[in-house]
């Protein structure tokens, strides 16, 4: 009887103080007029915005952050969610999640010991993708669930776990939001063909930030995620998933990347089964993982995926749902358990938004249930992944990868060729028991994994001399950034006989997150991946190759073995500034500034903006070898010297003096720019866009209406086309992108948006174009939008092209060849005006771009080749099937088109704001010279 009463006193409590945070904080429904998951319901973020502080001011379990201001300058918000008694203590718990995550100086026990102190820190996050509104809206109904819930799980979690409630896209929501629920016929209402990317510049590429941040909300994440918190685990919600499922999550296809730790692999396989487990447990099926979908560990640069790079147990779900019912539609394959799909969901007519919520919160508890559980495995893991990191770093180690596995098999094969012997593998064999006795000997693993030239570095050296040191500088950053260990030598040294200015940057490789520090500098080796042997190949979930370091064209050392110095380190999170410059206070005839240096440009458009004429030398000036064609030139003058002084202590730019007024110079205006851009806006022209105007460059957007009109060269100078403007001449538009956003006719839009309609056609749209170029106008195509080449009738042809058995020519198929976002390395006309600035050699980025050969008697006609493929295996970082067809492609060249210059560049010259590199190509083709 006594436990009888004691029992029902103890209900009769939990339910009081249920009650209680029932009446203190308001639920969904209360608050927004709606339940989270009702048909035909969004809230925006502006009133989220005001529930997260309702949350704050009634909650003793919240702590609210401002993390930091959006593109568009709305807050964004980190709700930290926790026990009130964590609440009271939660620097404490940061200092030990920050402490365990670097592994720096702590022994394995004092590592336990602060496992045991520690609470498990995971973060939760919704809305990245505005348009995928499953993800703002489980957030909000999960916190509500964490403030008002009592029992036993609830508590168990908060007791045990620090979770961050984090919106990533507060501008998209907002505009998601507003667009869907503008219309009073709830029938009507979708959250397709918006009018502008739901992120202010970039859109969907929001999640293609993280390694270098450009984005303010990246970097306010990225801050928490790397810097401030550093979560053991973390969770990104998105949509959609595969037809015929509810959701794909972990784990992951193959393959993942070579340089993680195996823990991180296993701990995504762990939190999959606790996530698929509970939803099998609550009848919830439709949950497919591995090869289930398209999904894999290989990628750097996503939200979820570079805190893998981190050791954090990254995860990400895509969940089908809609505030507007939909339908789960039949998929036969689909139908059949496997070890993709254990638990099939079947076919129904209706699918509603409120089951894609139950489904989120679900998993979120599943997370944070195992979490809770295994909280100090959790801590602990993330400990020893880095402890690992550090000691791989502090010794000689090999990081396996398909070319060194292959080096294995060819060196083997070779030599027992060499003795008439021939080496098979047996399709019939795939356990290897029939080779047994005979197996390769381990010398050829020694030959290759034991090759001193093979090590992964102990680290690297940025030296301070190199002639783009600021663009250097920032990618210094990007890995400040993402929570690297970053050094600064205090005073000039020598390693390995070369000798360092003070000033340069060394990162070493004996850190917590060496995964990143290696993906940033060491190209990815992806494997050779196909449907079946001698099929199609299997297209990654996005870039195959992306080292960082070779985009921004920095140089740097490879160190193998181990070094000191007068190194400091810079203190985590100190972004660095570009080496400050002087200007020469003796007076000078003019300065030069070198355009080689990104930066420069930016000074230029200074310049040009104070009223200033500036010039570029055609040609370099005999013994003065720092002065190369393109360098620009500047009168000498006061007002002149006041910009400069300016943009030295600024830009960290070198400013030469000229002693002289220098001959041949060519006279640089301001041109009328025009970037093109199209409704529902265009992710390339966005980043394309955040670029001008971080270099000063005026310009206006364009649309194909305001195309299709003419009289072009009253308004402009020069058009810009990025990546999939220009349509394919004389073939059938199958670009992806283009069919997943098929616009609105004018009236379902608002009037202000009907200017942005319409595409670019052969039948409007190009002979415009041929007007404006014949009348001295410029224009310059990046990407597919080279295919204007074609629709102007100029003398080149597709190099990436055979002719069938009628004599047909076609592309060449993907069994042939297959270069999917990757860096190749290409030669330059660094003579041409086009390409002043550029190295003899560079890296570009290749997304199966376009490659030409020059036609007959095409450079007579005054088409230049400006990049080209010198060899058989231009492959720098990536995958490259069948590269030898590049050789002697040409990948950007330019044309005159009666008074007007046509540019052509295949590669993506300005990918995602990365490519550093190769801004210089478009760069040059905004001025006017005479």
């Amino acid at each position: 009887m006594k436990i009888k009463i004691i029992s029902i006193l103890t209900a009769a409590l939990v339910a009081s103080s249920f009650m209680s945070q029932s009446q203190t904080v308001p639920s969904p429904k209360e608050f927004f007029g709606f339940n989270i998951g009702d048909d035909y319901k969004l809230t925006n973020y502006t009133k989220i915005e005001a529930y997260l502080k309702k949350i704050a001011e009634t909650s003793d379990r919240v702590k609210l952050t401002d993390i930091g201001l959006t593109e568009e300058g709305r807050h964004q918000y980190m709700l930290v969610v926790s026990s009130p008694e964590n609440i009271k203590n939660i620097a404490k718990y940061k200092e030990i999640s920050q402490r365990l995550a670097r592994a720096e100086g702590l022994t394995d026990a004092q590592a336990l010991s602060l496992s045991e102190e520690g609470k498990a820190v995971v973060w939760i996050d919704g809305g990245l993708h505005a348009n995928e509104v499953v993800g703002s809206h489980q957030l909000i109904e999960t916190i509500y669930n964490f403030v008002s819930r009592n029992d036993a799980e609830t508590m168990r979690i908060l007791k045990n776990v620090v979770i961050l409630f984090t919106h990533a896209n507060p501008d998209g929501q907002e505009l998601v939001s507003n667009w869907y629920m503008r219309n009073a016929d709830v029938k009507k209402r979708t959250v397709n063909q918006l009018p502008v990317l739901y992120q202010k510049y970039i859109g969907h590429d929001n999640n293609r930030d993280f390694y270098i941040m450009n984005m303010k909300e990246s970097w306010n994440m990225g801050r928490q995620l790397f810097l401030e918190w550093m979560p053991q685990i973390m969770y990104n919600h998105h949509q959609r998933g595969p037809e015929g499922s509810v959701l794909a999550g972990p784990p992951y296809r193959d393959p993942f990347n070579y340089f993680f730790d195996p823990l991180m692999i296993t701990g995504i396989d762990a939190l999959g089964a606790a996530m698929y487990n509970r939803l099998n447990v609550e009848d919830k099926p439709g949950y497919t993982r591995l090869n289930g979908s398209s999904f894999s560990t290989w990628y750097n640069g996503g939200l979820r995926t570079t805190t893998q790079y981190h050791n954090m147990i990254g995860l990400l779900t895509e969940i089908i749902g809609n505030p507007t019912p939909e339908k789960v539609p039949l998929v036969p394959a689909r139908l059949i358990p496997n070890g993709a799909t254990p638990n099939p969901v079947l076919p129904q007519d209706e699918w509603h938004f409120r089951q894609s919520i139950d489904y989120s919160v679900s998993l979120n508890y599943a997370v944070l249930d195992y979490a809770a559980r295994q909280r100090d495995e959790v801590l602990f893991n993330i400990y020893k992944m880095g402890k690992n990191g550090i000691d791989r770093g502090n010794k000689d180690n090999w990081t396996l990868s398909p070319n060194k596995s292959n080096k294995i098999s060819t060196s083997y094969a070779a030599d027992q060729k060499a003795l008439g012997k021939e080496v098979k593998v047996d399709p019939n064999d795939p356990m290897g028991w029939m080779t047994r006795g005979n197996e390769i000997p381990i010398k050829y693993y020694n030959d290759v994994l034991k090759n001193p030239e093979l090590r992964d570095p102990r680290g690297y050296i940025i030296s301070a001399d190199q002639t783009d040191f600021p663009t250097a500088v920032k990618f210094i950053n990007a890995l400040i950034k993402t929570g690297i260990s970053v050094e600064k030598a205090t005073a000039g040294f020598t390693v390995k006989g070369k000798s360092y200015l003070a000033g340069s940057y060394i990162v070493k490789t004996n850190q917590a997150f060496r995964p990143h520090v290696l993906d940033m500098f060491e190209p990815q080796d992806h494997p050779n991946d196909f449907q079946y042997p001698g099929g199609p190949p299997i297209r990654p979930y996005d870039a195959a190759g992306w080292t960082l370091a070779f985009q921004m064209g920095v140089d740097f050392d490879r160190i193998l073995d181990d070094f000191d110095g007068p190194f400091q380190q810079v203190p985590y999170g100190e972004l660095q500034e570009p080496l400050k410059q002087t200007l020469a206070a003796t007076a000078a005839s003019g300065y030069y500034l070198d355009a080689k240096v990104n930066n420069s440009f930016i000074a230029v458009n200074d310049l040009l903006k104070a009223g200033l004429v500036v010039y570029r030398l055609p040609k370099g000036i005999d013994g003065l070898p720092d002065i190369t064609a393109g360098t620009f030139y500047v009168a000498g003058s006061a007002k002149a010297k006041s910009v400069l002084e300016k943009s030295v202590i600024n830009l960290g730019i070198k400013v030469m003096v000229a002693a002289q007024r220098p001959d041949g110079l060519k006279k640089v205006s301001p041109m009328r720019i025009a970037l093109w851009d199209t409704y529902g806006g265009s992710i390339p022209s966005g980043w394309v866009r955040w670029i001008m105007e971080q270099y000063h460059f005026p310009f206006e957007v364009i649309y194909p209406q305001q195309i299709d009109a003419g009289n072009l060269n009253k308004k402009y100078d020069v058009i810009v086309f990025v990546t999939r403007a220009i349509p394919p001449y004389k073939g059938v538009e199958n670009d992806r992108y283009a069919m997943m956003n098929k616009p609105p006719l004018a009236e379902e839009i608002p009037v202000e948006y009907r200017r942005m309609l319409g595409k670019i056609t052969a039948e409007k749209s190009i002979p415009q174009l041929l007007k404006f170029l014949k009348a001295g106008g410029s224009v310059v195509t990046i990407g597919t939008s080279t295919n204007l080449a074609y629709h102007l009738g100029l003398p080149v042809s597709n190099a990436l092209a055979e002719k069938d058995s009628l004599g047909v020519e076609k592309p060449l198929p993907g069994t042939k060849f297959y270069v999917p976002g990757s860096l190749l390395r290409a030669s330059f006309d660094n003579e041409q005006p086009a390409a002043w600035g550029m190295p003899k050699e560079g890296d570009v980025n290749f997304d199966n771009s376009p490659v030409f050969k020059l036609n007959e008697g095409a450079e007579a006609k005054g088409l230049k080749p400006l990049a080209w493929f010198t060899t058989d295996k231009p492959l720098r970082s990536g995958w490259a099937w069948g590269q030898a067809y590049l050789k002697d492609g040409v990948a950007a060249f330019s044309s005159p088109v009666g008074s007007g210059m046509f540019y052509a560049f295949g590669p993506e010259i300005t990918f995602r704001a990365q490519s550093h590199s190769t801004f210089k190509l478009l760069f040059n083709e905004l001025y006017l010279m005479k």
